[in-house]
C-alpha cells in the first residue's frame, strides 16, 4: 500500500523528496473551505506527519464549498471528520486532531509543542489570525496564509507572494496593517487574490465572528488550499536536511 501511494509522486519529486514529506510534521490551523483543501492535498502528498485544528462543527452554509461538508456530516466536528479521513487516504499519516478554537497561550504553547516544518493559517477571523502569524514567526516557523476567498470569481486572479507584496485584498490588508504595528512586515507567505470585491458580494452579519458574511462560489476555497499546499510542498523540498 505504502508504496504505491507513493509512487505516482516519487515519479515526479524522487525519493529523496519523498522522505523528505514523509519526516514532515505540518500545523493546519483552520479547516474550512481553504483549510480543509489545503490539508487534504498534504496528506495526499504524502506528508507524515500533521497537527489539524479547528473548533467548529460542520453547517448546512458550508456544503456548497467545503470538502468535509455534507448534508450526513452537519453537526460534526470538522478536525475529527479530517482525522477519520486522512487515516482513510494514508494510514502511514500520523494526525493529531484538536477540536477547538485558538487563543492566546494556548496557540503559543500548540506552536511550542513541537517541531514544525511548516505552518498553515486559514483562520477566516482576524485577531486569532494575526495572533499565529505573528508568533509563528518569530518563534522562525516557515508559515503560508490564507487572504481572503469570498467574493472572488476568476481563478487566474490566484497570487503566491510575501505578505509584503499581497495587495487589492481587504483582508490582506488588514493583517499587514497588524502586522506591521507588531514589527512585522515581511517573512510571511501569502495566497491572495488580486480581483476586487463587488459591493454586491456583501451582506452584514451580526454575530460575533464577523462584521460581514461575504458571497462564496464553490471552486475558488478549494483553488486556494491548492496554492497553499503547493506553496508549503515548496518549501519542504526546498529546506535543507539536518
Amino acid at each position: 500500500m505504502t508504496s504505491q501511494f507513493s509512487s505516482r509522486t516519487q515519479l515526479l519529486i524522487g525519493t529523496e523528496g519523498v522522505a523528505r514529506l514523509q519526516s514532515a510534521h505540518v500545523l493546519v490551523v483552520g479547516l474550512g473551505g481553504v483549510g480543509g483543501y489545503a490539508a487534504e492535498q498534504l496528506c495526499r502528498a504524502g506528508v507524515g506527519h500533521m497537527t489539524i485544528v479547528d473548533g467548529d462543527t460542520v453547517s448546512p452554509s458550508n456544503v456548497n464549498r467545503q470538502l468535509i461538508a455534507l448534508n450526513s456530516t452537519v453537526g460534526q466536528p470538522k478536525a475529527f471528520l479530517f482525522r477519520d479521513r486522512f487515516h482513510d487516504i494514508n494510514p502511514a499519516c500520523e494526525v493529531e486532531a484538536l477540536q477547538e478554537f485558538l487563543r492566546d497561550d494556548r496557540m503559543i504553547q500548540l506552536l511550542k509543542a513541537h517541531s514544525y516544518d511548516c505552518v498553515v493559517d486559514c483562520i477566516d477571523t482576524l485577531s486569532p489570525k494575526v495572533f499565529l502569524l505573528y508568533h509563528a514567526h518569530t518563534l522562525g516557523l516557515p508559515t503560508v496564509s490564507s487572504m481572503g476567498s469570498g467574493g472572488k470569481l476568476d481563478p487566474s486572479q490566484l497570487r503566491t507572494s510575501d505578505i509584503a507584496d499581497s495587495h487589492t485584498c481587504r483582508l490582506a490588508a488588514m493583517v499587514r496593517k497588524r502586522l506591521h504595528r507588531m514589527g512585522v512586515t515581511l517573512g510571511i507567505r501569502v495566497v491572495f487574490s488580486a480581483e476586487k470585491v463587488s459591493p454586491q458580494a456583501m451582506v452584514q452579519d451580526p454575530s460575533d465572528n464577523h462584521l460581514t458574511t461575504v458571497g462564496t462560489i464553490s471552486y475558488m476555497p478549494p483553488l486556494f488550499g491548492c496554492h497553499i499546499a503547493a506553496e508549503v510542498i515548496r518549501i519542504l523540498l526546498s529546506t535543507p536536511v539536518n
